[in-house]
């Protein structure tokens, strides 16, 4: 039985503005925008949500499987994510596009700026959950729009437990295509930016999304995350980094924990925990997979914090 990994496959291109974004922005001038920030270092890493994902999954003892689309260019990707112990026979190369591409600069205050192509992520909704077979749990993870809904009706239709993750396509997704996503999922999960922008746009509150779900996931960066459930609220706090190098893809990283703790029939708490672990990991490296752990150090790691880990269920 598999867990699959849906979402964006990209190169990232990350860049550091040895400044402050906000001191550049002028009030008076909103209305007329036109800003160029001279970097002073810039490296292409691997990266897209569902490889970061899956490769946190595959570092705590999964072998999980990825379904994306990627472009011509993902030869060598293919090879380390294999290398890595990710299944990527459901990852389609598209002839005639790149893979997708994530630009992105970062201040010194960890402030974001960034731009998305697109490329052979457009070609996601080829791709289907019924040619998957045993597949006991799912993420859906930012994607092609019309892709993410279709794969959220195809895990209610094959009874497929999955947690819908729209991260920064709710700013593009309509109100009724996060709806769609987020009735019926096991587990919502988005920041407490992302969780505004889908409470705004689709209508539903805490307790809508609760009526059809097991949980709520809010993160909220260095304060931690709150799990959300028909009966409690827990808040799990974020785990101190021993340095802070690169916040890319730590959200993908605590996702991939949470997910390991969910296929372990651990509470969502712990699975919550396992995930503010694996995010730290991640936030001290550049890049969403350039760092690396045995089971053994990541345990130690998790009970200095939080205390002995249960065994899974």
């Amino acid at each position: 039985m598999s867990i699959v990994v849906t979402g964006s496959i990209a190169y990232d291109y990350l860049m550091s503005f040895p400044g402050a974004f906000t001191e550049h922005f002028l009030p008076e001038h909103m209305h007329h925008l036109s800003l160029s920030f001279l970097v002073d270092s810039m490296d292409k890493r691997r990266g897209g949500c569902a490889p970061n994902i899956a490769y946190t999954l595959a570092l705590l003892g999964e072998r999980p499987v990825l379904m994306a689309t990627a472009g011509e260019d993902f030869g060598e990707y293919r090879q380390w994510l294999e290398a890595a112990g990710i299944d990527t026979r459901h990852v389609k190369q598209v002839t005639g596009k790149f893979t997708a591409s994530f630009f992105c600069s970062t201040d010194l205050h960890n402030n974001q700026i960034a731009s998305f192509y697109t490329g052979a992520m457009a070609d996601a909704g080829q791709l289907s959950f019924r040619n998957v077979p045993d597949c006991r749990l799912a993420i859906i993870s930012p994607n092609d729009p019309e892709a993410m809904v279709q794969y959220a009706g195809e895990c209610r239709a094959l009874d497929i437990r999955y947690v819908f993750d729209p991260g920064q396509q709710c700013a593009r997704m309509s109100g009724e295509e996060l709806k769609e996503g987020a009735v019926g999922a096991h587990v919502v999960i988005c920041n407490d930016y992302e969780f505004e922008l889908l409470r705004q746009k689709s209508g539903l509150d805490e307790r809508d999304i609760l009526a059809t779900s097991e949980a709520l996931v809010v993160t909220k960066g260095e304060h931690g995350s709150t799990i959300v459930t028909a009966r409690d609220r827990i808040d799990v706090p974020a785990v101190e980094p021993h340095r802070v190098v690169d916040p890319t893809g730590v959200g993908d990283a605590y996702r991939g924990g949470f997910l390991r703790g969910l296929s372990l029939g651990l509470s969502f708490q712990h699975s919550a925990q396992i995930g503010s672990v694996a995010a730290t990991y991640a936030l001290e490296h550049l890049g969403g997979q350039s760092h690396a752990y045995s089971w053994h150090e990541f345990r130690d790691r998790y009970e200095s914090h939080f205390g002995p880990l249960p065994p899974a269920t």
